[in-house]
């Protein structure tokens, strides 16, 4: 039996990501080992295309891992647990993710596409802002002052318990935010605000 076939009768003939009947492929999970039945999925036209042009991705298309997730073969799972992990900044796909369960073996098979890899260190070179408490700023939060601070270049003293209403961050350095005080648009340093 051909490795199509094998697809074929397991899938019932339809792709095992969308269940479309139409224009149906064999995909090789990468990284490939020995090919086979084991490493691949029967998958459409329209599947294939979005995994492997990332440009191309309609994240309501893919709606349907919501289902396929479960199936019993590792293949499928792998592509549902990357394709959940390249649409993760939605709301939808992350929930799905905190559901999912793979051991060890076919979750290090998941990682191996170099995808989580390059988004990891993406987030670990990204700057945080904190505040005094160690929670996260945003642009646009509002945050108080929890001591009084003199503002460099002027006689202006920012008094303790003012509050300083949508600050902007400094896409350099993570300690210091900005933010109008009294009308003077003034750099804080982090340590020095709580967010409200």
């Amino acid at each position: 039996m051909t490795t199509r076939e094998a697809l074929q009768e397991r899938s019932g003939n339809k792709c095992e990501l969308c269940g479309n009947e139409k224009n149906l492929q064999v995909y090789e999970v990468p990284p490939v080992n020995d090919g086979g039945a084991d490493s691949s999925i029967l998958a459409c036209e329209t599947c294939v295309g979005q995994i492997e042009d990332p440009d191309t991705v309609d994240p309501n298309h893919w709606r349907c891992l919501n289902d396929s997730m479960w199936s019993e073969h590792d293949a499928v799972k792998v592509v549902a647990w990357r394709m959940l992990t390249r649409l993760k900044d939605q709301d939808w796909p992350q929930d799905l993710l905190n559901m999912m369960y793979l051991d060890d073996e076919t979750l290090q098979w998941a990682k191996a596409s170099g995808e989580e890899t390059v988004e990891a260190s993406e987030e670990s070179e990204k700057i945080v802002h904190r505040d005094v408490n160690g929670v996260v700023l945003e642009a646009g939060d509002n945050v108080v002052l929890i001591k009084d601070l003199k503002v460099k270049g002027s006689s202006m003293v920012a008094k303790q318990g003012t509050a300083v209403r949508r600050i902007s961050l400094d896409p350099e350095n993570s300690e210091y935010i900005e933010g109008k005080v009294d009308g003077q648009h003034i750099v804080i340093i982090t340590k020095y605000v709580k967010k409200t």
